[in-house]
């Protein structure tokens, strides 16, 4: 993009440039505050290939899940497998490559790579197959594994507002991976539920700065819930 209005009008200039192969981040846990729209313009551009990282992959036939239905992901980094049978199925039949990582760990991973930090230590993991082939370093007594950093070609993010120049505010919980993803990506590209003008959004409310953001589109949202429990 060039400029400071980083407004598009479709979801295909959104996502231009994404190719087979790449690696996109994600943000979002569960089905909260996930970019539902852009993962939904990914599996209609049918790219193959894909490294995806996020917290998990969706449910079946909703969010990431639309991508494994397509075989368009083949390897997923994420902290769990959550309510996605095919996922798990995909997993256990060797057709899909997974990284499962401490949920700690994956989102200090992102905020690394968006930080510039190229690896960091972790007693997280310790001991256990997480450490299989990674360095270890005892720290004050204590061991710790090296972890590296985390980059994707794109960042996909749900915000609930922006401004023109790309300045987010998140809602609620939609704070999870949401603000580390978008500071990780080449290309971020955020869609909201409103876009402002500038100046209407207070300085301290502001999560992610526009100079991380690239794209913005405004779009409407499902919001599906991923587990509905109901009391009498």
């Amino acid at each position: 993009m060039a400029g400071l209005d980083k407004r598009v009008s479709t979801y295909e200039e959104a996502l231009a440039g994404l190719t087979d192969g790449m690696t996109v981040l994600a943000g979002g846990f569960g089905l909260c505050g996930i970019p539902e729209n852009l993962i939904a313009e990914i599996r209609r551009r049918g790219v193959k290939g894909l490294t995806v990282v996020s917290n998990n992959c969706g449910v079946d036939g909703f969010g990431l899940g639309v991508l494994l239905e397509d075989r368009q992901i083949r390897k997923m980094i994420a902290s769990y497998v959550g309510e996605n049978a095919l996922f798990e199925q995909q997993l256990l039949n060797g057709e899909l490559e997974v990284e499962l990582t401490p949920q700690g760990t994956l989102a200090e991973k992102m905020r690394a790579g968006g930080a510039g930090i190229p690896a960091f230590y972790t007693a997280t993991g310790y001991g256990t197959p997480v450490a299989e082939g990674k360095e270890v370093r005892e720290i004050d007594g204590r061991h710790y594994i090296l972890e590296h950093a985390i980059r994707g070609d794109f960042a996909i993010v749900k915000g609930w507002k922006a401004d023109h120049f790309g300045n987010v505010m998140y809602r609620h919980t939609a704070q999870n991976f949401n603000p580390l993803a978008a500071t990780a990506g080449k290309i971020t590209v955020v869609e909201v539920e409103e876009i402002v003008e500038p100046g209407e959004l207070e300085p301290s409310q502001i999560h992610t700065p526009g100079i991380y953001v690239d794209r913005i589109i405004q779009g409407s949202f499902e919001k599906r819930i991923e587990k509905r429990t109901l009391r009498d």
